[in-house]
Parts: C-alpha cells; sequence; structure tokens
C-alpha cells in the first residue's frame, strides 16, 4: 500500500497468527516491484491490542483469508469498521521447484496488487 499510495492513509499490516519472520518467497516477489519486506515483521491482530492499536481507529480492514475475515468481524462487532474479504490465493505449499514457487507467490501478489488498484485507484506514488 505504503509503496503505491504514499502515506495518504495509515496502513497496518496484521494476522490471524504471529510468525517471527516473513516468508522468504514473499520477500523476494516483492522486492520485484521495489517493496523492500526484508525488516518486515508480522504480527497478530492480539499483538496490535496488546501493543495498544486502538481498533477503532481504523476505517477498513481488507482480510486475505477466511480465517483472517472471521478474526477481524470478530473483533470489530462493537466497532464501525468494515470489513473486506479479498480471496487471494494461499501460495505456501504450492510448486515443488523454486521457480514454480515463486510462480504461486507472484500470483498472489499480482491478485493483491489488482485489487489494491480496483479498490483504491492507479497508484499516486512514483513505483
Amino acid at each position: 500500500m505504503k509503496k503505491f499510495y504514499g502515506h495518504r492513509a495509515y496502513v497496518q499490516s496484521a494476522g490471524v497468527k504471529h510468525e517471527l519472520e516473513i516468508d522468504g518467497f514473499a520477500v523476494a516477489v516483492c522486492a520485484e516491484l521495489g517493496v523492500e519486506l526484508e525488516r518486515h515483521r508480522v504480527r497478530s491482530f492480539d499483538e496490535m491490542e496488546e501493543w495498544g492499536d486502538d481498533l477503532s481507529g481504523f476505517d477498513l480492514i481488507i482480510a486475505l483469508s477466511p480465517a483472517s475475515q472471521r478474526r477481524a468481524l470478530d473483533m470489530t462487532r462493537h466497532f464501525h469498521i468494515d470489513v473486506e474479504y479479498w480471496p487471494i490465493l494461499d501460495p505456501t505449499g504450492l510448486g515443488e521447484t523454486r521457480e514454480a514457487k515463486l510462480a504461486a507467490y507472484r500470483q498472489a501478489r499480482d491478485q493483491i496488487v489488482g485489487r489494491m488498484k480496483a479498490r483504491f485507484g492507479e497508484p499516486t506514488e512514483a513505483g
């Protein structure tokens, strides 16, 4: 989001579960677009709450999996926050070779980029 739309909106990434490191294939395919994820830390919805992120300050949650959609809807039932579900291919576990795995991750990345453009318009930042 930040690469395409700058700081016109506050964006926070969170998932259903916490993992210490971001997936290396995700890092590789995002780097192809100039998106640096190497220092990105994956954190969970629970960590957001523990660290004091006020969910009422968000206008929109975009869920990329059915599990994250359920969790977001559960967490936001007392707030006026829109939750959108974007059914994106889960590339983990797909492909036998490195190139096949990268192709699956590229497909997921491109689906996300397409959904962002459809929802928020063409990028406003130089890419």
